[in-house]
């Protein structure tokens, strides 16, 4: 771990120019992560989801879509 975290920049750009295909990441000599390069080209975030959003007839997108109650939140209630 503390020579990852040393090195990790080093690492990455090894991954990425595919010097090496994989990285164990070990803590105590036990593996906690791995690392790989991806195995294609990436598809562009921008526009990836382009259309797959419609709305229904009824809905015009202008109007909140949660009541005026009361959140969980509102009283400190962060999970259930």
């Amino acid at each position: 771990m503390t020579e990852f975290k040393a090195k990790c920049l080093a690492l990455f750009d090894d991954l990425e120019g595919r010097k090496v295909s994989k990285i164990v990441v070990t803590r105590h000599g036990r593996p906690v992560a791995e690392l790989n390069a991806p195995s294609s080209e990436l598809a562009p975030i921008h526009g990836a989801h382009r259309g797959s959003v419609r709305f229904l007839d009824s809905d015009d997108g202008s109007e909140p879509v949660s009541s005026d109650d009361d959140w969980d939140a509102a009283h400190g209630i962060l999970h259930r």
